[in-house]
Protein backbone atom coordinates (compact mmCIF):
# COMPACT_ATOMS: atom_id res chain seq x y z
CA UNK A 1 0.00 0.00 0.00
CA UNK A 2 1.17 3.45 -0.93
CA UNK A 3 0.51 6.71 1.42
CA UNK A 4 1.62 10.12 0.85
CA UNK A 5 0.53 13.41 1.97
CA UNK A 6 0.50 16.76 0.28
CA UNK A 7 2.87 17.94 2.70
CA UNK A 8 5.55 15.22 2.24
CA UNK A 9 5.26 15.21 -1.32
CA UNK A 10 5.50 19.35 -1.58
CA UNK A 11 8.80 20.42 -1.51
CA UNK A 12 10.22 17.18 -1.70
CA UNK A 13 11.79 15.37 -5.76
CA UNK A 14 8.14 14.51 -6.51
CA UNK A 15 7.38 18.45 -6.67
CA UNK A 16 8.63 20.16 -10.02
CA UNK A 17 7.84 23.10 -11.43
CA UNK A 18 6.02 22.27 -14.97
CA UNK A 19 6.61 25.69 -16.37
CA UNK A 20 3.34 27.81 -14.97
CA UNK A 21 3.23 26.32 -11.89
CA UNK A 22 3.66 23.49 -9.67
CA UNK A 23 2.69 19.84 -10.00
CA UNK A 24 2.95 17.65 -7.01
CA UNK A 25 3.50 13.96 -7.86
CA UNK A 26 2.18 11.73 -6.28
CA UNK A 27 2.21 8.37 -7.58
CA UNK A 28 4.95 8.22 -10.69
CA UNK A 29 6.84 5.81 -12.62
CA UNK A 30 9.01 4.25 -9.89
CA UNK A 31 5.58 3.27 -8.16
CA UNK A 32 4.11 0.69 -10.65
CA UNK A 33 0.95 1.33 -10.69
CA UNK A 34 1.15 2.18 -14.40
CA UNK A 35 -0.10 5.71 -14.09
CA UNK A 36 0.58 9.02 -12.40
CA UNK A 37 -1.81 11.15 -10.26
CA UNK A 38 -0.72 14.75 -9.53
CA UNK A 39 -2.07 17.47 -8.10
CA UNK A 40 -1.05 20.53 -10.07
CA UNK A 41 -1.16 24.00 -9.44
CA UNK A 42 -1.59 26.41 -12.15
CA UNK A 43 -0.83 30.35 -11.78
CA UNK A 44 -2.83 32.76 -12.41
CA UNK A 45 -2.67 34.89 -15.64
CA UNK A 46 -0.99 32.03 -17.32
CA UNK A 47 -1.49 30.52 -21.31
CA UNK A 48 0.39 27.54 -21.82
CA UNK A 49 0.39 25.38 -25.10
CA UNK A 50 1.04 22.19 -24.68
CA UNK A 51 0.60 18.96 -26.55
CA UNK A 52 0.93 15.32 -24.67
CA UNK A 53 2.53 13.11 -27.23
CA UNK A 54 3.57 10.08 -24.72
CA UNK A 55 0.68 9.90 -22.32
CA UNK A 56 -3.34 9.75 -21.90
CA UNK A 57 -3.95 13.22 -19.34
CA UNK A 58 -7.29 13.67 -17.23
CA UNK A 59 -7.46 16.55 -14.97
CA UNK A 60 -10.23 17.41 -12.20
CA UNK A 61 -10.36 21.06 -11.30
CA UNK A 62 -10.71 21.54 -7.59
CA UNK A 63 -9.75 25.05 -6.88
CA UNK A 64 -9.76 28.70 -9.04
CA UNK A 65 -10.81 29.33 -12.89
CA UNK A 66 -9.82 29.02 -16.21
CA UNK A 67 -10.13 27.26 -19.11
CA UNK A 68 -8.99 25.16 -21.98
CA UNK A 69 -9.05 25.51 -25.58
CA UNK A 70 -8.71 22.16 -28.46
CA UNK A 71 -5.96 23.84 -30.99
CA UNK A 72 -7.48 21.57 -33.78
CA UNK A 73 -11.00 21.76 -33.68
CA UNK A 74 -10.94 25.62 -31.74
CA UNK A 75 -13.34 24.17 -28.96
CA UNK A 76 -12.95 26.09 -25.46
CA UNK A 77 -14.19 24.81 -22.21
CA UNK A 78 -14.61 26.61 -19.51
CA UNK A 79 -12.71 25.41 -15.54
CA UNK A 80 -13.88 25.62 -12.46
CA UNK A 81 -14.32 23.38 -9.60
CA UNK A 82 -16.15 20.23 -10.53
CA UNK A 83 -15.05 20.29 -14.07
CA UNK A 84 -13.19 17.57 -15.54
CA UNK A 85 -11.52 17.23 -19.25
CA UNK A 86 -9.85 14.59 -20.23
CA UNK A 87 -7.01 14.81 -23.55
CA UNK A 88 -8.28 11.31 -24.87
CA UNK A 89 -6.42 12.12 -28.59
CA UNK A 90 -3.14 13.51 -27.47
CA UNK A 91 -5.15 16.65 -28.00
CA UNK A 92 -3.19 20.05 -29.01
CA UNK A 93 -4.34 22.64 -26.31
CA UNK A 94 -4.02 25.80 -24.39
CA UNK A 95 -4.68 25.82 -20.73
CA UNK A 96 -5.00 28.87 -18.96
CA UNK A 97 -5.89 30.16 -15.46
CA UNK A 98 -7.68 33.35 -14.96
CA UNK A 99 -7.73 32.82 -11.26
CA UNK A 100 -4.78 30.13 -9.88
CA UNK A 101 -6.32 26.46 -10.42
CA UNK A 102 -5.36 23.47 -9.16
CA UNK A 103 -5.98 20.51 -11.02
CA UNK A 104 -6.20 16.64 -9.66
CA UNK A 105 -3.99 14.87 -12.94
CA UNK A 106 -3.67 11.29 -14.11
CA UNK A 107 -0.93 10.40 -16.81
CA UNK A 108 -1.03 7.16 -18.50
CA UNK A 109 1.26 5.56 -18.67
CA UNK A 110 2.63 7.10 -15.76
CA UNK A 111 5.39 9.93 -15.82
CA UNK A 112 8.66 8.74 -14.66
CA UNK A 113 8.41 12.56 -12.25
CA UNK A 114 11.15 14.57 -13.41
CA UNK A 115 9.27 15.97 -17.02
CA UNK A 116 9.02 19.58 -17.04
CA UNK A 117 7.39 21.83 -20.13
CA UNK A 118 9.31 24.36 -22.09
CA UNK A 119 7.34 26.90 -22.20
CA UNK A 120 10.09 29.55 -23.68
CA UNK A 121 9.03 29.00 -27.74
CA UNK A 122 6.34 31.61 -28.42
CA UNK A 123 3.36 29.39 -30.49
CA UNK A 124 5.37 26.37 -29.89
CA UNK A 125 3.56 23.68 -27.79
CA UNK A 126 5.61 22.29 -24.63
CA UNK A 127 5.19 18.00 -24.60
CA UNK A 128 6.20 14.83 -22.62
Amino acid sequence: MIVRDLISVANSERDIFWGAGRSRRFLIESDNMGYSLTDTVIEAGTESVLEYKNHMETCYCIEGEGWVENLDTGERFEIRPGVMYALDENDKHILAATKTMRLVCVFAPALKGFEAHNLSAAGESSSY
